[in-house]
């Protein structure tokens, strides 16, 4: 079975850092693009990082760029997101999501259940 398992959500002050981990198995992982969302209350999911398939690509959303960092893990079939410089309006569910297609496309083909990242003022 597919899963993909997000950690390390918490509350962090403004300014300040969290690397979050999505565990992946029960696909080939290195065959797909890994995307991590976010969904803040009252507002529609947005991309902010994806890693392609075969070391290609990287992409950032314009409020993520500069600030996050995508990286992956083939060995261990996990994907992170570093966050630095975090803020407010990062406040938010955090999902990771995969596709075969080896980028991320805006359906994705399998998600995680997210982890929740706060960001106090």
């Amino acid at each position: 079975e597919v899963q993909l398992v997000e950690s390390g959500g918490g509350l962090v002050q403004t300014g300040g850092s969290l690397r979050l981990s999505c565990a992946a198995s029960g696909f080939t992982f290195d065959d797909y693009g890994i995307g991590w969302f976010r969904q803040a209350p009252g507002k529609e999911r947005e991309g902010v990082a994806c890693i392609s398939s075969s070391d290609g690509p990287i992409y950032y959303a314009d409020s993520a760029k500069g600030r996050f960092t995508i990286s992956k893990d083939n060995a261990n079939n996990t994907v992170y997101l570093l966050m630095n410089t975090l803020k407010p309006e990062d406040t938010a569910v955090y999902y990771c999501a995969a596709d075969n297609i080896g980028w991320c496309p805006p359906d994705m083909d399998f998600w995680g259940k997210g982890t929740l990242v706060t960001v106090s003022s």
